[in-house]
């Protein structure tokens, strides 16, 4: 057995474990696995990675830095959907909005704008997800521990901002779950601010939230993407 065939095998295993938590998690709140978009998060690990779950049959994979994920993007031999799922410096907005099928994690207008020049420059759609912080600090969308996030009160002016821009498409919403703490609360809290927000917005349907250590939870509270590596590319090696 060579290389890439162990670890397709350990990608097809993991990937297989990951889809019955899920299959498990939608019979318990009665939702139907159609419902969900598996995001798989392969920051760190080769573009051959993602090339072998493609052939796995993963649908949609997202990164979190730029420019990582255009090289690995670039060296990619399968047509995959491409999600962007980390705090976004404004200057590098233009340069993924030319390779990145969506964002998730727009957080505020100057992004947003920067993104919609950026789009515009490749002639291409950029699905939009606000990013929501639940415990920002401020209305200013200014969060705990630096985490990225708008917060939930600015969620509409900042939906309002994606929607008029050029090129840009308002998908719906995005969180990340505080740390040692009950994921649940602000999952519920995540799907109550999207059907708020789907009052104005009838297309904006996506509510992306859950990881390796919670997606369940998501998966409960009514998420439609989840976003999980670890659990299924394995521990990420120490950066350094």
């Amino acid at each position: 057995m060579n290389d890439l065939t162990g670890r397709r095998a350990e990608l097809a295993a993991n990937l297989e474990a990951v889809e019955q938590r899920i299959e498990s998690a939608c019979a318990e709140s009665g939702r139907s696995r159609e419902e969900i978009t598996l995001v798989v998060v392969t920051k760190t690990y080769p573009a051959s990675d993602v090339d072998l779950l493609a052939e796995l049959g993963v649908t949609d994979v997202g990164e979190n830095r730029h420019p990582e994920a255009e090289d690995k993007w670039a060296e990619m031999t399968h047509s995959i959907r491409r999600h962007f799922v980390g705090g976004l410096q404004t200057n590098k907005a233009g340069a993924v909005a030319g390779y990145a099928d969506v964002v998730q994690s727009v957080d505020r207008p100057k992004l947003a704008r920067s993104l919609s020049r950026g789009a515009e420059a490749a002639g291409r759609e950029l699905g939009c997800l606000v990013q929501v912080d639940f415990d920002a600090a401020t209305e200013s969308g200014s969060g705990s521990g630096g985490r990225s996030g708008t917060a939930p009160g600015d969620v509409d002016a900042l939906a309002a901002e994606i929607a008029g821009l050029p090129r840009l498409r308002l998908d719906g919403l995005m969180t990340v779950a505080p740390l040692d703490a009950d994921p649940r609360p602000v999952f519920d809290e995540l799907v109550a601010l999207s059907a708020r927000l789907r009052s104005d917005h009838p297309g904006a349907e996506v509510v992306s939230a859950g990881m390796s250590d919670d997606f369940e939870e998501a998966v409960r509270a009514g998420a439609t993407h989840l976003r999980v590596g670890r659990s299924i590319l394995g521990e990420r090696p120490v950066l350094r």
